[in-house]
């Protein structure tokens, strides 16, 4: 596993965005952790969570796109830090987009904030977390109606592993449907394997109860 990813679970886990226990997801499953990305909420976090998002796209994307698209709301800090940390580490300015909720009819109008878009921009979308994948069929539609853009494809920090709407992940459901690739940063496998026994400070995040519960839920909502 690459350096960065060992240091971005541990980032995870000491910005307690990645906890352990029983969480109600949205979905109604009953889940053995949960990951908030809104709970990144400082400079240093943000300026490190830029890093590993910028090296999970350089590694995954390269540098051969033009603008970076965050959906509203969470999307619009990501994008910005990403951006601004793709600069520092590759020496590559690429462009900062993200949308409203609602179109703005006066000064600066339109639905988009940052930089427009425009025919033959290459974007890379960039979300927290992906489960259904019902945040991406609100977004392509946004950026197809803006302009002819060529989609490169989706980065979030955890893919959960698991069912989206189907039997398969919600990443390989938007590969499918809408033909761009879906990378995290981390796999929760990933996770596992690296916290799995192993004491992280004063803890052991992942003990053999844990996993225990997290095995289960993977044999009832596991998608690879």
């Amino acid at each position: 596993m690459e350096s960065y990813k060992k240091e971005f679970i541990e980032f995870m886990v000491d910005s307690q965005v990645l906890k352990f226990g029983e969480f109600t997801l949205k979905s109604g499953r009953r889940s053995p952790f949960f990951m908030n990305a809104g709970g990144y909420v400082t400079g240093t976090q943000l300026k490190k969570l830029g890093e590993y998002y910028a090296k999970a796209i350089y590694d995954n994307y390269g540098l051969d796109f033009d603008v970076l698209f965050g959906p509203a709301y969470k999307g619009i800090p990501l994008s910005v830090a990403t951006t601004m940390a793709i600069s520092s580490l590759y020496g590559k300015d690429v462009r900062y987009c993200s949308n409203r909720k609602e179109e703005k009819d006066h000064g600066d109008a339109g639905i988009l904030l940052g930089s427009g878009l425009h025919d033959g921009d290459r974007v890379v979308i960039i979300e927290d977390v992906t489960t259904s994948g019902k945040s991406i069929e609100e977004t392509f539609p946004i950026l197809k109606a803006q302009a002819d853009v060529e989609i490169k494809g989706l980065i979030v920090s955890l893919n959960r592993m698991e069912k989206g709407r189907g039997e398969k992940s919600a990443l390989h459901e938007i590969k499918e449907k809408y033909g761009f690739d879906a990378h995290a940063i981390v796999t929760m496998k990933e996770v596992v394997d690296y916290l799995y026994q192993r004491p992280y400070g004063d803890t052991v995040y992942i003990d053999d109860e844990c996993k225990a519960r997290i095995d289960a839920y993977y044999g009832q909502y596991g998608a690879e």
